[in-house]
């Protein structure tokens, strides 16, 4: 059964703004629809159906085993416990607020919701599993991840690591060494709260997981038959980093955005961009939200014509949130008060606090390259734009009123003052939703101006025949991004170290050496 967030999602916004369309101004239609095309919407609108799936006996009678692909956040369930004020949230023009808009369409009671929940919570019926990679970013989040479910009660957690390097295959090989130590390492590293967890570990395969017969060779050591072959000599004629950079410096000022999911390498090519940039003599500020801060760490005072300042979502997101209870909140009952303040622990919450941070940093792109390596989604800045939407007011009244909100907006939208770069890797999961990104970034009149591939096997040389078969494998992706997606676009190799410090950075965006 595929539920297809999407179309869940349009069929949720019609549901809500069909009453309301012809009898209020196109203008408010236009803000609540809006509103609703964030990432919450379509999380709720798919929790909507996973609870039919959940609850209805119905349904599932037939089968012994229910698996789902993604489990609700914490988030999405926190909103679904809050008391029933939502019930009547857009009837009583209070649909100005992110995350809220979308509960006035779940159509199941509310009883129905708490069955949903409880079940999740009941380790009887009830496992969930948390997947990450090797890596110490990805641990982190999934480290996160787990206090907020434990938190509602979701504490029965088993944890798979997913395509880990196999030692063999290190053996043959100078860049599989590196990475086998790199994911070793994490794995040494691995954040407290995970340590006590059931966890399974499964071993990169050479074949991309599509299809029946692969999907079965997941768990065993035999490959399918399709792919015994060993991958041929690989070679990619890709654009350089630096030719990306090149382009960039000819303007001799202007701001830089690096945007993309997580993990992909947003911090890593926002800090090789500046690095570059500002090795050519040209004035450079580096604005970083990363929060283990090690670029402040090992860029700060190495390099003429760069600053790098920090930006701690934390801080900001804290500020932001007082000061909208403080403004907004003043007023409220206690239900209002819980709702609001749930409201404000969203994910374009922080975005919209980060934003406001970084909106003080960017106007000084006409003088100089400003270089972010976090940037709003098209749906938040359509957020901070929307007629009535209370961050926008509350943004004015924080900012002071030299500064209009408007003014980012426009500078982002034009391509002479602001270029976007889409980072993603050479895989079929993050290459859609890099896609998905650009499609919201169009919806906000803003065109990414690159995309960058990171972390690519094709671009380096290898010799252990994993790799080879992994290299061979991302030419598909690559090649739909060059022909497909972007408009221009660079391929960055993976490398044998962590590019930490000046010199592994200027090393990312040298011409491709291909095997």
């Amino acid at each position: 059964l595929e539920i297809d967030p999407q179309a869940a999602a349009q069929a949720y916004r019609d549901r809500i703004v069909g009453p309301v369309r012809g009898v209020l101004p196109d203008a408010v239609v236009k803000g609540i629809e809006e509103q609703l095309s964030g990432a919450c919407t379509t999380e709720i609108a798919a929790f909507d159906e996973f609870t039919a799936l959940l609850v209805d006996s119905a349904l599932t009678a037939g089968y012994d085993h229910i698996i789902f692909d993604t489990a609700p956040t914490g988030h999405t369930i926190r909103l679904l416990q809050l008391p029933g004020a939502w019930n009547g949230f857009l009837e009583e023009g209070k649909g100005d607020a992110s995350c809220l808009g979308p509960l006035a369409g779940l159509e199941k009671q509310r009883t129905q919701y708490k069955a949903a929940v409880d079940a999740l919570a009941d380790p009887q019926r009830s496992r969930l599993i948390l997947v990450a990679r090797a890596q110490q970013s990805t641990l982190r989040e999934v480290a996160r991840t787990h206090e907020e479910l434990d938190a509602i009660g979701l504490s029965q957690q088993y944890l798979v690591i997913n395509a880990l390097l196999p030692q063999a295959e290190a053996a043959q090989d100078a860049l599989a060494t590196a990475l086998f130590q790199r994911e070793q390492l994490a794995l040494e590293s691995l954040p407290d709260v995970l340590k006590t967890l059931p966890c399974d570990r499964i071993e990169l395969k050479p074949f991309n997981l599509v299809g029946l017969e692969a999907l079965r060779h997941l768990l065993t050591t035999a490959a399918p038959s399709s792919t015994q072959n060993e991958a041929t000599t690989i070679a990619i004629q890709a654009p350089s980093l630096s030719t990306l950079v090149d382009t960039i410096a000819e303007d001799g000022h202007g701001l830089v955005m690096l945007m993309g999911k997580g993990g992909v390498g947003k911090t890593t090519l926002a800090a090789a961009v500046a690095v570059n940039l500002a090795k050519r003599g040209l004035p450079v500020h580096l604005t970083t939200s990363d929060p283990a801060a090690h670029l402040s760490e090992t860029l700060s005072g190495v390099m003429n014509n760069l600053t790098v300042s920090r930006i701690d979502p934390h801080e900001e997101t804290e500020r932001y949130r007082q000061h909208v209870l403080e403004t907004k909140g003043a007023n409220l009952d206690a239900q209002g008060k819980a709702l609001l303040e749930e409201d404000l622990r969203s994910p374009c919450t922080e975005e919209i606090a980060v934003f406001q941070a970084f909106s003080r940093i960017i106007r000084e792109a006409g003088k100089k390259f400003v270089v972010m390596d976090t940037a709003p989604t098209g749906h938040t800045l359509l957020l901070l734009d929307a007629t009535g939407a209370y961050h926008r007011e509350v943004s004015r009244q924080m900012a002071g009123s030299e500064v209009h909100y408007l003014t980012p907006m426009m500078q982002l939208q034009d391509p002479k003052q602001t270029k976007v770069l889409l980072v993603t890797l050479a895989e079929t999961t993050p290459v859609l939703e890099a896609a998905n990104l650009q499609a919201d970034l169009r919806r906000a009149g803003i065109e990414p101006w690159a995309w960058v591939i990171n972390n690519s096997v094709a671009a380096t040389v290898v010799h252990s025949p994993l790799l080879r078969q992994r290299a061979a494998n991302e030419l598909k992706e690559i090649e739909a991004v060059a022909t497909v997606h972007a408009k221009r676009y660079a391929v960055v190799p993976l490398l044998k170290e962590e590019p930490i410090g000046v010199e592994r950075l200027l090393e990312l965006s040298q011409p491709n050496s291909t095997n």
